[in-house]
């Protein structure tokens, strides 16, 4: 869909709707799939979900993890990032500055996450820090 608002989806976010889509994840990957928003990554970003769909605890095969990813970083956006990065808020957690900085580089209109690290940020930084079921509702207005 042409307008269709740039999203950055944390890791946890694209794991959940990849590996146990019910439910909000499972809307999350219809929307990504069916063109109600754009997925944004860079090299960083893409590279923590291939390490992630790598664990043990998953018991994926290559394949599988290929698959995986090929249901998701065909629909994204690839965002490449400046030798000098944007201010972003200090963050508890330095893996999610990343998200941060691609959310501000790459212009997109909501970062969404389920981490409370990066929700005590949703006062100072620019961009709206949502959960996946609040950016579903803002993709689907209840009537």
């Amino acid at each position: 869909m042409n307008g269709a608002p740039r999203v950055v989806f944390d890791t946890n976010v694209v794991l959940s709707a990849l590996l146990f889509g019910g439910g909000t994840t499972a809307s999350l990957r219809e929307a990504w799939q069916g063109g109600a928003c754009v997925p944004l990554v860079d090299t960083t970003t893409a590279q923590e979900l291939m390490r992630v769909l790598a664990y043990p605890k998953f018991g994926l095969s290559a394949d599988e993890q290929q698959e995986l990813l090929s249901d998701y970083l065909p629909y994204t956006a690839v965002v490449r990032m400046p030798g000098r990065l944007p201010k972003v808020p200090a963050c508890r957690d330095p893996f999610d500055l990343s998200f941060l900085h691609l959310a501000r580089v790459g212009k997109a209109r909501f970062l969404v996450s389920g981490d409370k690290d990066l929700h005590a940020l949703h006062d100072a930084f620019p961009i709206p820090i949502l959960t996946p079921a609040d950016f579903q509702k803002r993709l689907r207005p209840c009537p």
